[in-house]
């Protein structure tokens, strides 16, 4: 018996249309800016382009030099999560299986990197970088990233570790296998689900991320793409078409891996909490 179309489930539609359309509307905003010229963004910005013209792209690549920048926020984003997944995983094998005190209170300590806000030791930590000498450059952003967000992964992976059984390790070492061969030939492939997640969350945060890279990276060669994007701005003139037109750019590749790994993100994040 099909259920009845009360006034409740109606109630219901609304009000998830309401949410869509909220979430939508900064999209269709972004979209529409990036299509007008000056005169349209000034007297009606909001509407749809009367004519949309694709020049704010084309200008917003070549005057901020977005190539460069894009190639940048690649570097750093994919080497930062390979060592992430590397150390995370690893890390939340030993705390999953570990039935010591020791593992317990470096679980705890994990948890607290995640409490904490990092911009608590953002002082500390720009020192380091620059008495390592590391301003201005790759590894200084690759080890910066790494460090702040391998709390959350770790956090993440112990969870699915946890729920996985603890026989497949186990028959890998009876066949002769130590912990490391264990972990890297059996249980790393199970943990595809939560490395979708892992990836995509990093991911996000990484490439968005504006701050840091204003911080370490400001004034040099290898700034990323929020960076280059915030020079559209200005003290007295901003160009809205080209800090939009930006915006849209930028957004594209991330969007790309989203859309890729969007069927791990829910999965993973579910199971990770089971544990």
């Amino acid at each position: 018996m099909r259920p009845r179309y009360g006034f409740r489930t109606f109630l219901l539609e609304l009000v998830m249309i309401a949410t869509a359309l909220a979430f939508l509307f900064p999209v269709y905003a972004l979209v529409t800016l990036s299509l007008k010229d000056k005169h349209q963004i000034a007297s009606a910005p909001l509407s749809p382009p009367t004519s949309p013209t694709l020049d704010n792209f084309s200008a917003a690549w070549s005057s901020a030099s977005l190539g460069s920048a894009l190639l940048n926020s690649t570097m750093i984003t994919v080497a930062s999560l390979v060592a992430l997944i590397a150390l995370g995983s690893f890390c939340a094998y030993f705390l999953a299986r570990c039935a010591s005190r020791l593992g317990y209170w470096l679980y705890v300590l994990f948890l607290l990197g995640i409490v904490l806000p990092f911009q608590l030791g953002m002082i500390p930590l720009f020192k380091l970088v620059d008495s390592l000498g590391l301003l201005g450059s790759y590894q200084g952003m690759i080890l910066f990233y790494t460090g702040i967000q391998l709390p959350f992964t770790v956090f993440l992976y112990t969870g699915f570790i946890r729920a996985l059984p603890r026989d497949y390790a186990s028959a890998a070492q009876i066949d002769g296998a130590n912990h490391l061969q264990a972990f890297t030939k059996v249980v790393f492939p199970l943990l595809r689900p939560i490395t979708g997640t892992v990836l995509i969350l990093n991911a996000v945060f990484i490439w968005n991320d504006f701050f840091t890279p204003l911080l370490y990276l400001g004034g040099s060669a290898k700034e990323t793409v929020p960076v280059r994007v915030f020079s559209f701005v200005g003290q007295y003139v901003s160009d809205y078409g080209l800090v939009f037109a930006g915006l849209v750019l930028a957004a594209l590749p991330i969007l790309a891996v989203f859309l890729v790994l969007q069927r791990y993100v829910i999965k993973g994040f579910a199971s990770g909490l089971k544990g």
